[in-house]
């Protein structure tokens, strides 16, 4: 099975090109500037991240502001190496100030990287959902209501059996009572009379009307 070519980009090819010479010129002004050994390697890689992290804030449509800020940064330090290295800066005698400028790098670049990294993304980017007006509303059904049924009407309690002894007793108890007092024996005084329960007190009173 045959294998494709590797196809080769012109613009991939452009952008190496002037990748590596950044890379190399931001080297030799932070060795200039007395970073030397894997310090001045460092510098171009900590500049080169931070313009590709706040490209890709940028990309990702948040936090523009903060995107933009750190990426001109970045830009500025990459295209002031750039000018600083090409003729117009004696690298044999480089200025205080710039050694105070490639010195303090490290700390702006780790700010930046960070605040890139776990900023709060803008809350006017937020996407907002759109209504679609095509929709028909959703109804939720309903249960049908039920007819409500007529109450039942009471059911009266059926009458307590009294024995005739019974009623028999009470009524001399009812006697001895008019006799003694001059008026009927109401039901509460016959229950107690008696020693019978609150129904049967009921029935019996209601048999000797």
């Amino acid at each position: 099975m045959r294998t494709p070519g590797i196809r080769m980009d012109p613009i991939l090819i452009q952008a190496a090109i002037a990748a590596a010479l950044s890379f190399a010129h931001l080297h030799d002004l932070a060795a200039a500037a007395g970073q030397a050994g894997w310090k001045a390697w460092a510098y171009p890689i900590s500049v080169d991240l931070l313009l590709v992290a706040a490209w890709r804030r940028l990309r990702s449509g948040t936090a523009k502001a903060a995107g933009w800020c750190w990426f001109i940064v970045a830009l500025a330090a990459s295209l002031g190496a750039n000018v600083a290295t090409a003729g117009l800066l004696d690298l044999g005698h480089v200025p205080a100030w710039l050694r105070i400028l490639v010195a303090g790098w490290p700390a702006v670049a780790f700010l930046g990287g960070t605040l890139l990294a776990h900023g709060t993304p803008d809350r006017d980017q937020a996407p907002v959902p759109e209504q679609d007006e095509t929709t028909e509303p959703r109804i939720t059904p309903t249960a049908p209501e039920l007819p409500v049924a007529d109450p039942q009407p009471a059911t009266l309690p059926a009458a307590t059996p009294v024995p005739p002894a019974l009623v028999a007793l009470a009524r001399k108890v009812a006697d001895d009572h008019r006799t003694r007092t001059g008026s009927d024996i109401d039901t509460p005084t016959l229950r107690t009379r008696l020693g019978v329960p609150l129904p049967l007190a009921e029935a019996i009173a209601a048999q000797l009307v």
